[in-house]
């Protein structure tokens, strides 16, 4: 949130559009009083990380649209956490690596210690570690194919999983057993739509695909499912893992002309190409025939407006199901390019219960004496689903500085 320009975004994105964007990307169903919170905390947030060695850039341009709305790290995540990594060592935080936590002893409302396998073993037995508070900033489970399994059936088998492969949901899942409340739906995540080809973890964000809303995007049957210009990229790209979940085999491919390149950023793998619809759909493995006709249908609906991939503008289609309500632009301009799709998790909304003093919640609605939520772990008491761009980064920023102050200070007493 910022009410004038700064030194790393433009114009404004105030409170009041910024909630309203967060209640249409999650249906309204979200808690106001930690939404808000999240908000009205972002304004300190870049000077507080600046301070911390975190260095920002120019927001990227093409689909993303963020340049208003988005702070950019340089040097992405890795540099971010670079960075923290060396101020906490600054201040004497000391960092275990390869150090497991795999059980936790709650005695009612009050976490008394961890159980931790790893580095700190000499022997390879278990560690008991005692603290005065204990923060869970672990994540979810988008890694755990087997907890997947368990909230989507098969069709989980055929995600493709962002990030990292030890994102098992190991913490959270010791905290529901142990009386933390629960918040979210299982099925719900941050999902996007990812080129097919990458591998099953660790693709990161060059497999992502950017050029859904410049395009069509088709199932295995060569039908188009969804309407690709419903609202501005950051609003919508990360609906898209789960739309490609709902289809056939969980694939999809988007499918674009000569004269949408250079306007997305590309994934890392090259398209699919041909020089006509008929010869794309073959080369892409799909029925020729209705890839063509549902081009051509797509084109004739077309409507002349003025295309800007920027805004919400008027070239939309009609008479069309379902209809492209931005962005549509005749498929006509040969050579034609396709992309597989496939659901692309990044991190899943099923969480431990907060307040706004990011205590936990235990499953008597009263919070835990000394039991603390940040990040991902917590984020589905904010987003039920849907996703705008960053808001993940906004939710970890905000709450991991609540959760550091109040546990310290709960610690001195």
């Amino acid at each position: 949130m910022h009410e004038a320009p700064t030194n790393v975004l433009t114009d404004a994105y105030p409170e009041v559009e910024y909630f309203a964007d967060l209640l249409r990307v999650t249906g309204g169903d979200t808690d106001e009083e930690l939404a808000r919170l999240t908000i009205r905390s972002t304004p300190d947030c870049t000077q507080w990380m600046s301070a911390r060695g975190v260095r920002f850039q120019p927001a990227l341009g093409g689909t993303l649209h963020l340049g208003r709305t988005n702070a950019f790290f340089l040097g992405g995540g890795k540099a971010l956490m670079n960075a923290y990594y060396s101020a906490a060592q600054r201040l004497g935080v000391q960092v275990f690596y390869d150090a497991e936590v795999v059980d936790l002893k709650i005695n009612g409302d009050t976490f008394e210690s961890a159980t931790v396998l790893g580095s700190l073993n000499v022997d390879g037995a278990p560690r008991e570690i005692r603290a005065k508070t204990f923060i869970a900033a672990s994540g979810g489970f988008e890694s755990n194919l087997e907890w997947l399994r368990e909230a989507w059936g098969p069709s989980a088998d055929n995600f493709l999983i962002r990030g990292t492969p030890y994102n098992k949901g190991k913490i959270l899942r010791l905290l529901h057993d142990k009386g933390v409340s629960k918040i979210g739906d299982p099925t719900q995540c941050h999902a996007v739509a990812i080129d097919a080809r990458a591998p099953k973890f660790d693709g990161g964000i060059v497999t992502r695909l950017d050029c859904l809303p410049l395009g069509i995007v088709v199932n295995s049957s060569g039908v188009r499912f969804y309407d690709e210009g419903e609202d501005l990229w950051p609003k919508r790209y990360a609906i898209w893992g789960r739309l490609v979940a709902r289809q056939p085999d969980q694939i999809a491919w988007s499918i674009i002309d000569s004269k949408i390149v250079g306007r997305f950023m590309p994934s890392v793998f090259p398209a699919i190409t041909g020089n006509t619809i008929a010869e794309l759909a073959s080369n892409l493995g799909l029925p020729v025939d209705q890839v063509v006709s549902t081009v051509a249908r797509y084109n004739e609906t077309v409507r002349p407006g003025h295309f800007d991939n920027s805004l919400l503008d008027d070239c939309r289609t009609v008479g069309l199901t379902p209809e492209k309500t931005h962005w549509a632009q005749r498929i006509d301009q040969p050579p034609y390019l396709g992309y597989p799709l496939r659901p692309g998790i990044t991190f899943t909304y099923l969480g431990v219960k907060v307040n706004a003093k990011a205590e936990v919640l235990m499953e008597d609605g009263q919070p835990a004496r000394n039991i603390f939520a940040a990040g991902e772990i917590m984020a589905g008491s904010i987003l039920s689903k849907g996703y705008l761009g960053g808001f993940g980064m906004a939710i970890g920023t905000v709450f991991g500085r609540i959760a550091g102050k109040e546990a310290a200070a709960r610690a001195d007493h």
